[in-house]
């Protein structure tokens, strides 16, 4: 027996165009939510942007690599067992890291392996990928640094710019060095 044959008319067309209504709201996505084209278009601009600012074949390394993140406003970094929180604090790290290690390197390529980007909303997203860096070391023997990265970008003013990343170098097979102390 159908329930609402026995309601007065009265009383079924209101809750019949609340009922409407309800579900016709709960099924449209919501206005955080980017659509898949959207996402996919988010996904390949940071790729790219980050791949730029890692192309270690362009002048001025560190502030390429800078560019990634805010010019203000706090920002957590994670790499060689050490954590930064300051956009000041993480730019003296990067720049140890060129000074130290990404100077000695001769012809270095910084490589993006495998990639994952989530967009999670129309300003925020997450992307994980694993990297290699081959080059030769001073003395002309080739060596690779490989690792992973995590990062969280939101976009602030237009750009998207990282607030939160780690770092973390893959450990060297035993009797091979790794110059990276860091980034």
């Amino acid at each position: 027996m159908n329930p609402f044959s026995r309601m007065p008319r009265r009383q079924f067309w209101p809750l019949a165009a609340f009922t409407f209504g309800l579900l016709s709201t709960a099924c449209q996505p919501s206005q955080g939510a980017p659509s898949v084209g959207r996402k996919t278009a988010v996904a390949d601009s940071l790729k790219r942007q980050v791949a730029a600012a890692y192309d270690f074949s362009r002048s001025n390394v560190p502030g390429n690599l800078m560019s990634l993140y805010p010019d203000t406003g706090r920002v957590v970094a994670a790499a060689a067992g050490r954590v930064t929180t300051t956009r000041d604090a993480l730019q003296h790290e990067i720049a140890a890291f060129w000074d130290y290690v990404g100077r000695n390197m001769r012809s270095p390529r910084w490589v993006w392996e495998e990639s994952h980007v989530d967009v999670l909303s129309l300003d925020a997203a997450v992307m994980t990928a694993t990297y290699r860096i081959p080059h030769l070391t001073p003395a002309g023997a080739p060596h690779e640094i490989r690792g992973a990265w995590t990062a969280v970008f939101v976009r602030r003013s237009g750009k998207w710019v990282i607030v939160h990343e780690h770092l973390s170098d893959t450990p060297e097979r035993p009797g091979v060095s790794n110059p990276a102390t860091n980034r």
